[in-house]
């Protein structure tokens, strides 16, 4: 009985009747929370007294970056799920998840880029933190090409779990090697265990710009789930009688 809610939150069609709510809010939280920290920071952050205006954008850079390490997490977990208890709803979110990641991990490079240039000179260096971030590019990129790759989409799905679950020994390289390394990448801002580095004023529209991004995640992820369980459980009764209606 205590399990009951874990098996029916892996039922595809439980999901999808759960969350027909959910995406009718998360995406115009997620753009009022985003649009509102946007004018927040353009208008009342004050510049930074050595980078000046150009470190603004640092508050895509650092919401992206947290959404492309932790989209990994969610993928791999939804892959270990998928694995052990055969849930179709995990093999589904893991193969949403990472177009959703590679995104995300692009977006970072590329803002990372753009802010390396007029505070390092360069929009590249291959130092342990932008390498390891583009190694996560190309893992997602790799299950996204493994979910491609087989006609099977049970055996698409084990392998791009295996590659997910392997991956994940980047995750931590990511994290810690601006510690293990010394190199030209800022050493981490937000810190669970000391006080930040930032000051307030900064500080605190940046946790603004994360939930956002948090809650953009959710939106664009249940949105694909939906999709997905569509594609795959189309030859169900009860998906036959919701595309029905809605061709009505």
């Amino acid at each position: 009985m205590g399990w009951q809610w874990f098996h029916r939150l892996g039922s595809p069609r439980w999901f999808y009747q759960k969350t027909e709510a959910w995406v009718r809010w998360l995406g115009w939280l997620a753009f009022l929370i985003i649009a509102g920290t946007i004018f927040w920071v353009m208008a009342f952050v004050p510049k930074d007294y050595l980078q000046g205006h150009s470190f603004r954008i640092f508050y895509l850079h650092v919401p992206t970056s947290m959404m492309a390490m932790g989209g990994y997490y969610a993928m791999a977990i939804s892959g270990a799920i998928g694995l052990i208890w055969r849930m179709k709803l995990a093999d589904m979110s893991m193969r949403c998840i990472a177009p959703m990641g590679a995104a995300f991990t692009f977006l970072a490079l590329v803002t990372g880029g753009l802010w390396g240039k007029p505070t390092w000179g360069t929009y590249w260096v291959w130092d342990g933190r932008t390498t390891s971030t583009l190694i996560l590019f190309f893992l997602y990129m790799g299950v996204v090409a493994l979910q491609n790759a087989y006609q099977n989409q049970q055996m698409a799905d084990r392998f791009s779990a295996l590659l997910a679950l392997v991956g994940m020994v980047n995750i931590p390289i990511i994290k810690w090697s601006v510690d293990w390394w010394n190199t030209l990448h800022q050493p981490a801002t937000i810190k669970l265990t000391e006080e930040s580095t930032m000051h307030g004023s900064m500080l605190y529209p940046l946790f603004v710009m994360m939930v956002g991004f948090y809650c953009f995640f959710a939106w664009a992820l249940i949105k694909a789930i939906r999709i997905e369980i569509l594609r795959r459980e189309y030859r169900t009764d009860w998906v036959k009688q919701i595309i029905a209606a809605e061709n009505k």
